[in-house]
C-alpha cells in the first residue's frame, strides 16, 4: 500500500470541462474541502472519493458522485485510488462544465483521467502504520524531547503547555516508537510518564 505526504494538484480540460484534481492526506481532507467548496463557489460539482484505516486495521472506503449521474464520478476515481493501492488520502475533483455533454461514459473516463494525471505526478512513499503515543514532560526536559523528536523526523500531533509540564501526542511507526521508548524511559517516573500504560 502507498500514501502521500504533500498535497498534490492538476488541472485537464475534456471537451471543453474543466477538472481540477486534488490529491491529499486524510488528515486534511475534511479543512480542503471545505476550502475548494469557497474558491470555487461557481463549480459544477466537487467530486471525491477516499480510503484510509480504521481502529482495526480495516481499510473503509467513500465516494461522492456530488450530483453527477450516479456511479459516473466518484466511483471512477475510488477505483484509481485502489489501482494505486493508495491509503490515508483522498481525491477531489473540481468540475467546471464547458458546455458539452460528455455522456455517462465520458464522464467515467474523464474523472478516471483526472484521478490516474493527479496521482501520475505525486510522489508516492510506502505507508507504513503508525499509532498515536501520548505522554507527559516536566518542562526542565522538553528540550531534550524537543532536540531528539526534530532529530529523528517524528510527528507531532499535539504539543499542550500545562501548569506542571507539557502533553504530547506522537504518531510513531514499530521502529520509531522502540527507539523513542528507549530514550524516553531513561528519565524517571514523574519527570516522563506515559499517559496511557503500553
Amino acid at each position: 500500500m502507498f500514501t502521500i505526504k504533500e498535497q498534490y494538484e492538476i488541472e485537464i480540460e475534456v471537451k471543453k470541462s474543466t477538472f481540477i484534481s486534488h490529491l491529499v492526506t486524510i488528515c486534511n481532507f475534511e479543512s480542503l474541502y471545505i476550502e475548494l467548496k469557497k474558491i470555487h463557489p461557481k463549480a459544477n460539482h466537487i467530486v471525491w472519493a477516499k480510503r484510509y484505516l480504521n481502529e482495526y486495521n480495516q481499510v473503509v472506503e467513500n465516494c461522492s458522485d456530488d450530483g453527477e449521474p450516479k456511479g459516473t464520478s466518484g466511483p471512477p476515481i475510488l477505483n484509481v485510488m485502489r489501482g494505486f493501492e493508495l491509503i490515508e488520502c483522498g481525491l477531489l475533483v473540481v468540475r467546471y462544465f464547458g458546455g458539452i455533454k460528455l455522456g455517462t461514459g465520458g464522464l467515467v473516463r474523464a474523472y478516471g483521467s483526472s484521478a490516474k494525471e493527479v496521482i501520475a505526478n505525486a510522489k508516492l512513499v510506502e505507508y507504513v502504520k503508525k499509532e498515536k503515543l501520548d505522554f507527559f514532560t516536566i518542562y526542565s526536559i522538553c528540550d531534550r524531547f524537543e532536540h531528539f523528536i526534530k532529530k529523528e523526523g517524528l510527528e507531532i500531533i499535539k504539543k499542550e503547555y500545562l501548569a506542571d509540564g507539557v502533553e504530547w501526542s506522537l504518531r510513531l511507526s514499530e521502529v520509531e516508537k522502540s527507539k523513542f521508548l528507549d530514550f524516553a524511559t531513561s528519565y524517571k517516573r514523574g519527570v516522563f510518564k506515559l499517559l496511557v500504560e503500553q
